[in-house]
């Protein structure tokens, strides 16, 4: 296959950060890039066109959206909403062919307050997930699921897990759900990459967090079986969440080569 560098950014508002976006576009190249929280129906289709990039959108007034971005390509649509959820108003999944490659890019319910209805909902949302994961993985086509999971899989990926006890993102039963996904073949590329580092994706707007580090990583890309092998590289493009009106997550990415990698 052909070297591709895959993304994933929570935008947290693509009309207000749109330079931010152009700016990370110029500068790190990605092939494939997967958006979350658009937080709108309106959508630069134009400005990232001319910037080199075809563009699919799912947007949502206000809230959620997801978007795929394929440089010098246009990502060719597969599906809308996951199966089973076609009368969910929340739009949180756009699947798309791009590059080669099947791309589902996904922004999971955060959940909370937990316990509650929109806990509920993100575990019922989650079961979903995990039903169609298992039906891309049995197509044996390239798959990356990329996207914000709202779960922080274990307490490597977090500053400090105590004063977080209560949030949904490490609820046990988030958690497991995660597990679950992993456990039917797909490799989280950035732990599989990086077994025993602290990597964070994002750092909320409070108590400095930003400054002092203390991150979750809640931004996956997960590869199946038929993509795995051809993993590279991969990190997080931090510098962004340093700029001004960034987004309180930054870039995830990987590499993946143009041969499958020798096992050591």
């Amino acid at each position: 296959m052909k070297p591709l560098k895959i993304a994933t950014f929570n935008i947290n508002g693509i009309r207000a950060r749109l330079p931010n976006l152009l700016a990370w576009l110029a500068r790190e190249q990605p092939d494939i890039a997967c958006l979350q929280e658009l937080k709108g129906v309106d959508f630069p289709t134009q400005q990232l066109a001319e910037a080199g990039y075809g563009s699919l959108h799912l947007g949502q007034a206000s809230w959620n959206g997801v978007a795929i971005l394929a440089r010098d390509a246009e990502p060719l649509e597969i599906r809308r909403g996951l199966p089973g959820m076609e009368g969910d108003s929340q739009s949180r999944y756009l699947e798309a062919a791009a590059h080669g490659v099947v791309v589902g890019c996904l922004y999971l319910p955060n959940g909370n307050p937990q316990p509650g209805p929109k806990f509920d909902y993100k575990l019922a949302w989650f079961e979903r997930f995990i039903e169609h994961a298992q039906v891309l993985l049995d197509s044996e086509h390239p798959v990356v699921l990329a996207g914000d999971y709202n779960v922080v899989p274990t307490d490597l990926d977090i500053y400090n897990p105590r004063s977080w006890l209560k949030d949904a993102l490490l609820q046990p039963q988030s958690r497991a759900c995660y597990r679950r996904l992993l456990d039917q073949g797909w490799t989280d590329s950035l732990r599989h990459l990086y077994p025993d580092e602290r990597l964070y994706t994002f750092w909320d707007y409070f108590r400095e967090h930003w400054p002092k580090n203390s991150g979750l990583r809640i931004d996956h890309l997960l590869l199946n079986p038929a993509l795995a092998p051809y993993l590279k590289n991969g990190g997080v493009d931090a510098w962004v969440r340093n700029e001004a009106k960034a987004s309180d997550h930054a870039p995830a990415w990987i590499e993946l080569g143009r041969s499958k990698r020798k096992e050591t």
